[in-house]
């Protein structure tokens, strides 16, 4: 992929800083998250699994329900550091709640993005 903008370079860098802070005690699949908002603040948030899986909150979930609570009502980027090829729909669509084509990194451990999604 070409070189990120350094905007874009933030959210990955928080994203994986997450990812090891996760607490994923059942599946050990630990992945990080970040959202950067229209006033160009970010939140960042690990999965933090519990023994129900319906309970467990996904890293994204949780970055998205931080900017939420802190008054953010639109993004400008997300960033996602998993092993996994693509992204939960579920994960989506709570990113598309706050708007339509909002840019989704996807990117390894190493912080290498690799795809990008959009709501």
């Amino acid at each position: 992929m070409a070189q990120l903008d350094p905007e874009d370079a933030k959210i990955v860098t928080l994203a994986r800083a997450a990812r090891l802070r996760a607490h994923v005690p059942h599946t050990g699949v630990a992945e990080g998250a970040a959202v950067r908002d229209t006033d160009g603040r970010t939140y960042a948030a690990a999965t933090v699994e519990v023994a129900d899986p319906v309970l467990t909150m996904s890293s994204l979930r949780g970055a998205v329900s931080a900017a939420g609570s802190s008054g953010a009502r639109a993004f400008e980027a997300a960033a996602l550091v998993t092993e996994a090829e693509t992204v939960d729909p579920r994960d989506l669509a709570v990113l598309r709640e706050f708007g339509a084509g909002i840019p989704l990194l996807l990117a390894g451990s190493d912080g290498t993005v690799h795809a990008t999604a959009s709501t």
